[in-house]
């Protein structure tokens, strides 16, 4: 892809000029906001209408909810293999427990796009939070575990469903080879009904990693079991984290190098962030918490209080500070310049493709992007 990092005193129109591209494109696919002022340092996507251009081919999924708007959802598909619909949950029984949302409208959209939806598993309380005691009730017990087999099995013959993603966070040290052995069972059954398993995995650096991010998933095992696996490769900057990049491409190829290892490369996809954080400054554990934004509202605020958006080379993410009622913010968030350091990653190792958490905030240079890099592999 071509891209444009904006300096001091340039304009659309300049831009544009220096391009051979109308004005009116750039500002479409970039987002840009009337009066379509700029910020120094915000990188633009610049179209190159290159049908010749080297692409690799690839599978490419983003998580949903429900509630994500139709148009937005009417956007995207195009672009995706599989819609993984977050989610559906479970009781310690093995009882499947639906969206809060009908989800029977998106499914249908898929049908219409060639896109195959997925039905995403999460051990989900009430809270919204991952309960790993959810998890050993159905691992443990076979009564359960092979009533939520039979459970998911039934929900995809009746909605339409063309395979299930496993997204069990937090499991136990304790509990690994009974979940490994309860998504083998999984699969078995789905395999043989004619659907297809993915699995979401920690980005773990080393087989014995310490954490309950990261024991309780066995990468070669569970690698073997799926049809394919997401690197949940996001949030090293998080939520309730000091301030820092969300996906650091140093951090990211870690991950990457050790998954190779123990998994086909054609089976792995690479997790990529549709979304960045604000945090107040200064961090202070346990007390900040910062608020996620979109990648285009990240460059409309660093637009609104004149900030410089610099970027950092060593983790290859855009970020920028601000002031605003006597606070300092400091944002990091993803731009064309990080989404290029990833896709390069994708190609570099051979994988399979690329997975959006998630795809709720409509972002279009990503996907004019993405288009630049990859042939998408239609099922």
């Amino acid at each position: 892809m071509q891209i444009h990092v904006v300096t001091e005193g340039e304009t659309v129109d300049t831009i544009a000029q220096a391009y051979g591209v109308p004005a009116d494109i750039l500002i479409f696919d970039n987002q840009l906001v009337y009066p379509y002022k700029l910020a120094i340092g915000q990188a633009l996507y610049i179209p190159t209408y290159d049908s010749f251009q080297e692409r690799s081919l690839a599978q490419i999924s983003g998580y949903a909810y429900p509630y994500i708007s139709p148009w937005v959802l009417g956007q995207t598909l195009p672009y995706l293999t599989e819609l993984p619909i977050f989610s559906y949950g479970f009781t310690s029984e093995g009882w499947l427990v639906p969206p809060a949302v009908s989800e029977d409208w998106m499914i249908e959209m898929c049908r219409t796009q060639t896109v195959i939806p997925f039905l995403t598993l999460t051990p989900l309380d009430t809270e919204g939070k991952f309960n790993n005691s959810l998890i050993a009730s159905v691992v443990w017990d076979m009564e359960s575990g092979n009533r939520l087999i039979q459970e998911l099995i039934r929900t995809m013959q009746e909605k339409g469903y063309g395979g299930v993603d496993i997204d069990f966070e937090y499991i136990r040290r304790e509990d690994r080879d009974a979940f490994t052995e309860f998504v083998q069972r999984t699969a078995d059954a789905i395999h043989a009904s004619g659907y297809r398993i993915s699995i979401a995995l920690a980005p773990k650096t080393s087989a014995d990693q310490r954490g309950l991010l990261y024991e309780g998933k066995d990468y070669p095992a569970l690698g073997a079991i799926a049809d394919s696996v997401l690197l949940m490769t996001y949030e090293w900057g998080y939520k309730y984290g000091p301030n820092m990049a969300v996906a650091p491409i140093n951090k990211v190829e870690q991950v990457v190098r050790y998954a190779v290892t123990e998994i086909p490369a054609a089976k792995i996809r690479l997790g990529i962030p549709n979304y960045g954080y604000d945090w107040q400054l200064p961090y202070v554990s346990n007390v900040t918490v910062a608020n996620t934004i979109g990648n285009v509202e990240a460059v409309q605020i660093a637009i609104t209080h004149y900030a410089r958006i610099l970027y950092d080379e060593t983790s290859q993410s855009p970020y920028f500070r601000y002031w605003q009622d006597d606070v300092e913010h400091e944002v990091w968030f993803e731009d064309v310049r990080s989404l290029e350091a990833k896709f390069q990653l994708v190609k570099e190792y051979g994988l399979q493709g690329i997975g959006y958490w998630q795809i709720m905030r409509w972002w279009r240079a990503n996907w004019l992007a993405l288009e630049d890099a990859f042939w998408i592999e239609k099922m």
